[in-house]
């Protein structure tokens, strides 16, 4: 299991966060609250369709008591879900299907969007955050418009507890010192009179597990030697 110092972080109560089940008639709901949950960096809307609960990740724009549409015929409106064949080309996209049906996979962090780039047969394009371009089946839902709460890690962390909580909302290691400050009792690379590693810092992959630090098994180490032509006049 590991110590809880490495362990996942445990996402909140809201357990699946997806679109209703495909449908041939369109659905209409209402934003109820927009939440946040630990373990994600994008905030939740809460929507009520028919007396059920469906989350999705809050689109820029949409606030509580918003109208959503859902499905078929549905308005060409930021936060409404449409399939990727109904959208205009150009327009900013989130929370992609993969298949249609499987509740939305694809660019769902916080200010994440993708654009539809044009329409091929079937299959829609779609120009991802990254700048790939991918050929996605027409009948995958997305939402229009962009994830909200884009810009998060804009925010200087202005002393160490913020830093603090940040780490231990991801169950991440802080703080973490540096091997070669350490005491040589505590480290391979500690100790000495000035702070070096003392030994070569590539290990081998088989080393055991208090000496398997730095380089593990590289396959080459070094600045990159760039190799000169001379011109010949």
């Amino acid at each position: 299991m590991g110590h809880i110092q490495y362990r996942a972080p445990k996402v909140g109560k809201i357990s699946k966060v997806s679109y209703p089940p495909l449908s041939e008639e369109k659905l209409v709901g209402v934003v109820e609250r927009i939440a946040h949950e630990r373990g994600r960096v994008a905030p939740i809307a809460q929507i009520r369709v028919d007396g059920r609960y469906y989350y999705l990740p809050a689109v820029k724009g949409v606030a509580v008591g918003s109208t959503i549409e859902i499905g078929p015929k549905a308005i060409m409106k930021v936060g409404n879900v449409l399939m990727l064949k109904e959208i205009s080309e150009g327009s900013s996209i989130c929370n992609i299907e993969k298949r249609p049906g499987d509740g939305g996979k694809m660019v769902r962090a916080a200010g994440a969007y993708a654009i539809l780039f044009s329409q091929s047969g079937e299959n829609s394009i779609v120009k991802f955050p990254s700048g790939k371009t991918v050929l996605v089946n027409g009948n995958c839902r997305a939402t229009v418009g962009i994830v909200a709460g884009g810009g998060f890690a804009e925010k200087p962390l202005m002393k160490a507890g913020a830093s603090h909580h940040k780490m231990a909302a991801k169950i991440k290691l802080y703080p973490r010192m540096r091997g070669i400050a350490m005491a040589a009792v505590h480290h391979p690379f500690g100790g000495g009179r000035h702070q070096h590693p003392g030994k070569s810092t590539s290990t081998s992959r088989n080393a055991p597990p208090g000496r398997k630090v730095g380089h593990i098994a590289p396959r080459k180490t070094g600045r990159k030697r760039v190799r000169r032509t001379l011109e010949v006049k």
